[in-house]
């Protein structure tokens, strides 16, 4: 599959496995996890036929794996990011030291001020890379990082988990606990 289509097909899928599945006819279990049939019936039914090769690409070569199958390949469900009810039966795990966050410039004022929020998701996505901050950031506009330091929150009872594509998450991050980064070394 050419990396237009990959691209197409991956936000299609973002959409509807993460936000409104409903939308296209879908029903997600409680854990996020869809019949790959029904997705695949579904998504034809919508004008977006997607083979199960093309899924199966998408799966294995999206660069943030935002997809998941099920041990048995017969049900799939975003790695993380939704806005609907869903419990991704993620265990708490201990983060690094430090963590990372990617903005667009325009942000950091109301981030300084009153910290990261989840807004409409149900958790804040950090990395442990400054490099995959840098590219979240820049679907922002000017890319910036910031710095958590997640220890510090574990310590004063902050959860945090990591999902199946390797994403930390955490239900906010006050501003006492970040950063930009660069800035700690001053």
């Amino acid at each position: 599959m050419d990396n237009k289509k990959l691209i197409k097909v991956s936000k299609y899928l973002s959409r509807h496995l993460r936000h409104e599945p409903e939308s296209i006819g879908i029903v997600l279990d409680s854990a996020g996890w869809c019949d790959v049939s029904d997705l695949l019936s579904a998504c034809a039914a919508n004008n977006m036929t997607i083979t199960r090769a093309e899924l199966d690409a998408v799966v294995a070569e999206n660069d943030k794996q935002r997809f998941a199958f099920s041990p048995d390949g017969k049900r799939i469900r975003a790695s993380q990011g939704h806005s609907i009810d869903v419990d991704l039966e993620l265990s708490p795990v201990s983060p690094p030291d430090v963590l990372y966050h990617g903005t667009g410039a325009g942000s950091v004022a109301p981030i300084r001020e009153k910290g990261l929020r989840k807004m409409n998701r149900h958790h804040v996505h950090l990395t442990d890379n400054t490099e995959t901050a840098v590219k979240v950031g820049a679907r922002h506009g000017k890319p910036v990082v910031f710095t958590v330091d997640a220890q510090a929150m574990r310590r004063t009872g902050h959860v945090f988990y990591r999902s199946e594509n390797g994403v930390y998450l955490v239900d906010d991050v006050p501003p006492q606990y970040l950063s930009l980064a660069g800035e700690e070394e001053d």
